[in-house]
């Protein structure tokens, strides 16, 4: 049976996101997606989440009446006052705060900010994202405990209940490669081979066994790692992996 709650997904249309829509539309009787235009150099994500879409749509007869209205939100201004190699062409390396030069400070924030705005005006209340501190950049605004915080700022100040879903938190890449194959098996996993985007410098003409990317970046190197470490171990069922925050 499906939560009765409806959702909205952060949807860039990358691996992680699709794993996302797709854990989500298994989950709740509708789901809606949005994405976020900020001046990303790897603007060809917004194109690739609309064939993502698309083919989520064409394959899944099951999901297709519970796919919703997707939306676009105009963020530049974030583009335009963050200095990062995410939004500016320059080599991707390492800060002396430890944080790779790709992180943009409160991106994760206003995303989250926006979608509760556009979920308060559609009667959505669970906001899904993909994030995770398992395998990740150390990204501040991708741990367990700054959503929770902003879980009940959003509800406060929305004064109605908004809960944050983020169903990849405690999973490693080939954990995520996993649940792609358990929610929709190769069918599912071929989508995200062939129409997800991840890579941070946009690049897509070289194809890899686990997509398309530079294999360079850490987006990249993470994605690629976690598909061999699946196809060659496999991974625990998604029941098994999942912890309490």
């Amino acid at each position: 049976m499906s939560d009765p709650r409806s959702a909205l997904v952060l949807f860039s249309g990358g691996q992680d996101s699709t794993a996302c829509l797709a854990w989500a539309l298994e989950s709740y009787s509708h789901v809606e997606t949005i994405g976020f235009d900020y001046g990303q150099r790897h603007v060809v994500e917004l194109e690739c989440r609309l064939n993502v879409r698309a083919q989520l749509h064409a394959t899944f007869p099951r999901w297709a009446g519970k796919l919703g209205d997707d939306h676009l939100l105009d963020l530049q201004l974030l583009g335009q006052i963050s200095d990062t190699a995410l939004t500016k062409s320059r080599a991707i390396e390492m800060n002396a705060s430890g944080l790779p030069n790709t992180f943009v400070p409160g991106r994760n924030l206003l995303f989250f900010t926006f979608a509760a705005a556009v979920a308060y005006r559609r009667g959505l209340s669970v906001l899904v994202g993909g994030m995770c501190e398992t395998d990740f950049s150390g990204y501040p605004d991708c741990r367990d405990n700054t959503l929770k915080a902003q879980q009940v700022a959003l509800s406060l100040g929305m004064d109605t209940p908004m809960t944050i879903e983020t169903p990849l938190m405690w999973l490693d890449k080939a954990q995520t490669w996993a649940l792609t194959d358990e929610l929709g098996g190769e069918a599912l996993t071929d989508i995200v081979v062939e129409h997800t985007h991840t890579c941070y410098l946009g690049e897509r003409t070289l194809r890899h066994e686990w997509g398309y990317g530079c294999g360079q970046c850490p987006a990249c190197a993470l994605r690629a790692r976690g598909y061999g470490a699946w196809r060659r171990h496999g991974a625990m069922p998604f029941a098994d992996t999942e912890q309490a925050g």
